[in-house]
């Protein structure tokens, strides 16, 4: 792929090519090819997957602990672990309660698995603590842009995962409008990743993520994904999301539970566009989709 031409001043120094390797924490993530991020949801009403973990209303760590070993089974290098719903039309939890969802799990995967745990949150506190107990990624669909994030991620020192989202989850779907969907995802994520090494965070320890249905409409979404590679030519690896969500529903006419296949479509797509990590609920069969890209691009660069 050619260099891209970057006009943004914040990223004149920033190479094309993503690193072929994360550390995060005591463990190296391989990025030099594209890996499968398992969505592990601790609440009960995220869109997909909310309130699995639950007996009751208490959260229930052995099937947890279960469901992890089978997505690492089944091809996952990476465990998303999340207590905070950010579906559309979501409220908001408190710190303490995030807390109370997402520590006990990470310190439970962190002793029994030798995996890669990241976090998917928004407060300073969580990432503190998961960091604390092996986690090694904060995955932040607000960018670092709640009070505290910020000067957090940098005390942690493990790569963060910067997402774009236009407005908040309570309100984000009401007629999000853009005049260049494209531009400004990039605009923001390029301000934020600057606001990120002024901070102290490393370069090589941000990731972006453009935020498909965080306040898009399905042409601004469909308008992101054919743009995956023009993001993937400022050398932040990409980290893309699109699993089960309505943007596929819109498309196929599918409910939640009925979206596998147009899914793992999408996370082979996105592949090949550029993406280092594809964060799914479907995880063996978008190995096995990811494993025929990868089969597919040896052969062509051994042609």
């Amino acid at each position: 792929m050619a260099r891209s031409v970057i006009t943004d001043p914040s990223m004149a120094h920033h190479k094309s090519s993503p690193p072929p390797q994360l550390r995060c924490g005591g463990r190296v993530l391989d990025i030099s090819s594209p890996q499968v991020m398992a969505v592990m949801n601790v609440t009960p009403d995220s869109f997909s997957d909310g309130g699995q973990f639950y007996a009751g209303t208490s959260l229930n760590l052995d099937s947890i602990l279960a469901a992890v070993e089978g997505a690492l089974a089944d091809g996952a290098t990476l465990i998303d672990i999340g207590g905070e719903s950010t579906r559309p039309g979501a409220s908001p939890v408190s710190q303490q309660e995030e807390c109370d969802r997402v520590l006990p799990v990470v310190e439970a995967v962190a002793a029994r698995f030798d995996v890669v745990i990241s976090v998917d949150t928004s407060s300073p506190e969580v990432m503190r603590g998961a960091v604390d107990l092996g986690a090694g990624m904060l995955n932040d669909v607000r960018a670092l842009r709640r009070d505290g994030a910020l000067a957090a991620a940098a005390d942690c020192g493990v790569p963060v995962c910067l997402m774009h989202m236009q407005g908040e989850p309570a309100s984000m779907q009401q007629k999000p409008e853009y005049r260049d969907i494209v531009a400004e995802v990039k605009a923001f994520l390029a301000e934020r990743s600057a606001a990120c090494r002024e901070a102290g965070l490393l370069d090589n320890h941000i990731l972006w993520d453009p935020g498909f249905g965080f306040g898009k409409s399905l042409s601004h979404n469909l308008q992101l994904f054919n743009a995956l590679p023009h993001l993937a030519e400022t050398g932040y690896p990409l980290l893309v999301g699109v699993s089960r969500k309505s943007m596929l529903g819109a498309v196929t006419g599918r409910d939640v539970d009925q979206r596998m296949a147009a899914s793992v479509t999408m996370a082979a797509l996105a592949a090949e566009r550029g993406a280092a990590i594809l964060r799914v609920h479907d995880v063996r069969e978008t190995a096995d989709a990811l494993a025929m890209v990868a089969a597919l691009k040896k052969e062509k660069d051994q042609a």
